[in-house]
């Protein structure tokens, strides 16, 4: 301050001819002697007459400059800001003082922790620590400071595990308490919001009985302070600390230290006699030495003489040149080129106030100015206590946080960091580790947010991030993979040749088909017998032909579903069915007619002979064709993906369409088979010489009863089952009810009996 306001005043550009004047006092980090010195400034000092017109004879003060400690400079501020006194501190950083409505007249030239608070919960975010420690100092920087990191950081997910408060007025055993509170805790990041006093005190305590190894944050209040790098366990201590400034011919001030001076000053006095264990004079005390006029503080290696770490100190130096350039800009006008200031002048200190809101200017390439709440752009070193070769710690530099800058661009780090104990990883702080993807969070009841289980997704959810705290299904069409963090594509299903299955249920239609023509190859070979010429053969080839059809037909239920084969299955199936069930119908109605015609005066048989059977087969058929037409018009099946019958495939079948169409279709068929069996009953007593009435009658019971039976099974089973009863019933009943008990028999009369049929039926004839 005094190497300031000297150069101020030697100075021909700010303030020429004016000399500014200035009084120390020392609060002692007290709030009652800061109070009273408030009042003996508001009461303004005692006017100093001089004889001659170098100095005005005001004794208000115009300005103050301090205090470090935020308490101090509320007590302070509130005394003399009624006044209108401003106060410009170089230390008071608590967020508190940026309410201009209750200290309208404080400035300050360093940042408000309202922006370190922010810096301090984003470093922490940065490195991926969710769980800490806090401790702070019980007193407004303190506790205004942690209050505004813990809303910060909270909205940056981070917890904390505890939050203790110290004083260096507190008595030991709460030292005791809170090192305690640290040695049992399970973070392994501690962030300390405390003045250096408070913090020396607790970690004296810590270094009785070490705890384990601690990554420790600080606020710029302790973590660039040279006197705490005795605590060798902090290694690795990062934190935000005041840019670093250089003030040309600082040292050489501080070094140019005569006896004189010294012996002038109480306060220079006390320094010197404490830094060479010596008295001046009669001053000092009787156990020491006397000063003998060698000592020289320039061989010194000392914090004093040390002015690479000046931080605080530039705050300082631009307070004093803030209130210099308002009083500058009160009384002082430019005209052309040169500088008028009135130094007779009475200013009010309510004018330096006004003009210092607007102060802006650069010295030595620092820019200084003030916004609406007195702070100025926040700017902060990143900094890293760092293990130099010979064991001692040093302040390194290792990035920088400009609050002025954009969003993602406020944080940037430059230099390689070292960690707790030296190390150079990352230390890990977390409650819980991540939840790897596939798993969801699940918070513990009774514990922060930051703690939490890790379950598995549910069947059909996954998380595809780290620390998810849900899980989402899957699109209809995708099932999640084993670990549940990826959607894959559900396989496609369907009754496919390369099956198993496909392949039997495919032989068997082709066996069937096969046999069908072979016997129509034996009947066709045999087509002049007397068996064949008696079983009519025109319906028994259309019979064989109907039947080589639907048990080729039931190879369309094989393969992969697509529009015209889900239209073909099922109509081809009817149609052909109907045709079978025809023929047999005509058959029936032949042997019942043809019996009836033996009775005298029966010309019944004109009436059903070739032709009405092919009309009355044509007529059955085409009523089938109908009904299948109205449906395919109408509502016809179609390919589609069902998703319901299983989670993890895709089942791809044909959708019935219109489900009216399909059991018309059925129920058509079962009506014939029903007219079909009662006339076979009813023909069931006449002679047996080619009377095929029982074989029908059998061959129709079983029919009507495996269709009883299909209806039931094809709506409880599964789609691949479904499909192959379908295919089981149409070999089912066109093998057994048709193949093997209409034409087994014949076909084995014609194949092996070598007795003439004529004297079989004669015998016959004479029986009946």
């Amino acid at each position: 301050m005094i190497f300031a306001i000297e150069e101020i005043n030697n100075s021909t550009e700010l303030l020429p001819g004016i000399k500014l004047g200035y009084q120390i006092y020392d609060s002692c980090a007290s709030v009652p002697v800061a109070v009273h010195v408030a009042f003996q400034l508001s009461n303004s000092l005692d006017p100093v007459f001089y004889t001659g017109d170098n100095c005005s004879q005001s004794g208000m003060v115009k300005a103050v400059v301090g205090e470090n400690g935020s308490s101090l400079s509320i007590s302070l501020s509130r005394i003399i800001g009624p006044f209108n006194i401003p106060q410009v501190s170089h230390f008071s950083t608590c967020a508190c003082l940026s309410d201009k409505q209750q200290y309208p007249s404080f400035f300050r030239t360093v940042p408000s922790d309202q922006f370190q608070a922010d810096a301090l919960a984003k470093l922490v975010k940065h490195f991926g620590w969710n769980w800490i420690g806090a401790v702070r100092s019980d007193s407004d920087y303190g506790n205004n400071g942690m209050a505004s990191f813990l809303d910060a950081a909270r909205k940056e997910g981070i917890c904390v595990e505890y939050s203790e408060s110290l004083s260096r007025t507190q008595p030991r055993s709460r030292f005791q308490r809170v090192a305690d509170v640290i040695r049992r805790s399970t973070s392994t990041v501690v962030v300390a919001f405390a003045a250096a006093g408070d913090l020396r005190l607790l970690l004296e305590e810590l270094l009785l009985e070490p705890s384990p190894p601690r990554q420790w944050i600080g606020s710029e209040a302790w973590v660039t302070n040279t006197d705490m790098l005795r605590f060798s366990f902090c290694a690795g201590t990062i934190g935000f600390g005041i840019e670093r400034s250089v003030i040309p011919g600082l040292r050489d001030f501080l070094l140019d230290l005569s006896p004189s001076k010294v012996a002038a000053s109480p306060v220079l006095t006390e320094f010197w006699e404490e830094t060479f264990n010596c008295r001046l004079g009669k001053s000092a005390a009787t156990d020491k030495r006397l000063c003998d006029g060698t000592e020289d503080i320039k061989t010194l290696q000392i914090p004093y003489t040390d002015i690479s770490q000046i931080r605080i100190t530039s705050m300082v130096y631009k307070a004093v040149y803030a209130i210099a350039h308002a009083i500058h800009n009160a009384v002082c006008q430019k005209t052309n080129s040169t500088t008028q200031c009135d130094k007779f002048t009475r200013i009010e200190s309510k004018e330096v106030l006004t003009q210092l809101k607007k102060v802006n200017f650069s010295q030595h390439g620092y820019d200084v100015s003030f916004d609406a709440n007195g702070d100025p752009v926040a700017r902060y070193e990143l900094v890293n206590w760092q293990k130099r070769e010979s064991g001692s710690i040093e302040i390194v530099t290792v990035g920088h946080y400009d609050a002025s800058l954009p969003v993602g661009q406020k944080f940037r780090t430059n230099r390689n960091l070292t960690w707790v104990n030296g190390g150079t990883q990352v230390p890990v702080s977390v409650c819980t580790n991540s939840c790897s993807p596939g798993t969801r969070k699940v918070l513990q009841k009774g514990k922060p947010i930051c703690c939490y289980d890790c379950i598995p997704c549910p069947e059909g959810e996954i998380s595809n991030v780290t620390d998810s705290p849900d899980c989402f299904p899957c699109p209809n069409e995708f099932w999640p993979n084993a670990e549940r963090d990826t959607c894959l594509p559900k396989p496609v299903e369907f009754l496919s040749y390369n099956e198993v299955l496909g392949i039997i249920l495919a032989a068997f239609s082709v066996g069937g088909a096969s046999l069908a023509i072979i016997t129509a190859a034996v009947f066709y070979r045999n087509r002049t017998s007397p068996i064949v010429r008696a079983n009519n053969s025109e319906l028994s080839f259309l019979l064989l032909f109907s039947l080589t059809l639907c048990f080729l037909c039931s190879l369309t239920f094989i393969g992969a579903p697509s529009e015209w084969s889900c239209m073909l299955r099922h109509t081809a199936f009817g149609i052909t069915f109907v045709l079978c069930m025809s023929c047999v119908l005509g058959k029936t109605i032949v042997v019942l007619m043809a019996f009836k015609a033996t009775l005298p005066g029966s010309n019944v048989m004109k009436w059903f002979g070739p032709p009405q059977q092919r009309m009355t087969v044509v007529s059955f058929t085409f009523i089938q064709v109908l009904i299948c037409t109205i449906w395919l018009v109408l509502s016809p099946p179609f390919p589609m993906k069902n998703l319901t019958i299983y989670k993890k495939r895709i089942i791809l079948e044909c959708a019935l369409g219109s489900a009216i169409g399909f059991w018309s279709v059925l129920g058509y068929i079962g009506l014939l088979a029903v007219f079909c069996f009662v006339l076979a009953v009813l023909a069931r007593k006449l002679p047996d010489n080619f009377n095929e009435a029982k074989l029908i009658t059998f061959s129709m019971l079983i029919f009507c009863a495996v269709w009883i039976t299909f209806i039931p099974a094809y709506l409880s089973f599964s789609w691949e089952i479904t499909v192959a009863v379908e295919i089981f019933a149409i070999y089912w009943l066109q093998f057994w009810t048709n193949t093997v008990y209409i034409f087994a028999p014949k076909c084995f009369i014609i194949l092996f009996s070598r007795k003439t049929p004529k004297k079989n039926l004669m015998k016959q004839n004479q029986s009946f």
